[in-house]
């Protein structure tokens, strides 16, 4: 299945929504005339620019949006000295799901996946599908030392699942890497280190959570 993305960045979409609308408002016509059609133009565009920071089959954050919200988050958690932490979680041997029960399989599981990080994560926590079977969780207001209790819980949760898929019968588990702002100046060395502890997850044999920091 073909995921579609719109590759027009949020304030490309901003900025064109604006012009229209001033178009609009400068047309000879009847007040009541302008104010549907601004409406109606208004209702298109939000769910254009909700497709374009939206991953079409899990329905989570996209990449770009990712990028966007950790560039935001990073520095008002700076200006305001407020723990921030970051998680990157792999899909264990996902390859081998997809090449030995073909694409659509691949894509239930991640769908599945998606649904259960909505069920274990907080509400004020941002999650993202970083591309293929791996993903990015935003942990705000949560401390480094606080940040594995959640992603432990969601490892453990979807290790007991049963993920049924067509009659077959799914053993799943993820891999997890942590990291935080604590000590760090620069947020892209946030989500390094985080890629880190997720390498030494999978060099401990999958199936487990690792901080770096």
């Amino acid at each position: 299945m073909t995921d579609l993305n719109f590759d027009l960045p949020s304030d490309v979409l901003d900025e064109i929504q604006q012009n229209i609308q001033n178009i609009i408002e400068s047309f000879d016509i009847p007040d009541d005339n302008k104010f549907d059609v601004i409406r109606k133009i208004n209702f298109m565009y939000t769910q254009t620019k909700q497709l374009s920071i939206t991953d079409a089959l899990t329905n989570l954050y996209n990449r770009r949006y990712f990028e966007t919200t950790l560039n935001r988050e990073f520095a008002r958690a700076k200006r305001y000295n407020s723990p921030l932490s970051l998680v990157v979680i792999d899909i264990d041997w996902f390859k081998k799901i997809n090449d030995t029960y073909g694409h659509s399989c691949g894509d239930f599981v991640l769908k599945e996946l998606a649904w259960m990080m909505c069920e274990n994560f907080r509400q004020t926590d941002i999650i993202f599908r970083y591309g293929g079977e791996e993903f990015v969780i935003l942990l705000t207001e949560t401390p480094f030392e606080n940040a594995s209790i959640p992603v432990e819980r969601l490892r453990k949760a979807v290790e007991n699942s049963r993920f049924k898929f067509k009659g077959i019968e799914l053993n799943i588990t993820i891999s997890a890497g942590v990291s935080s702002n604590k000590d760090i100046e620069d947020m892209e060395q946030m989500f390094d280190n985080a890629d880190k502890a997720l390498y030494e997850a999978k060099k401990d044999g999958r199936n487990c959570v690792r901080t770096f920091g």
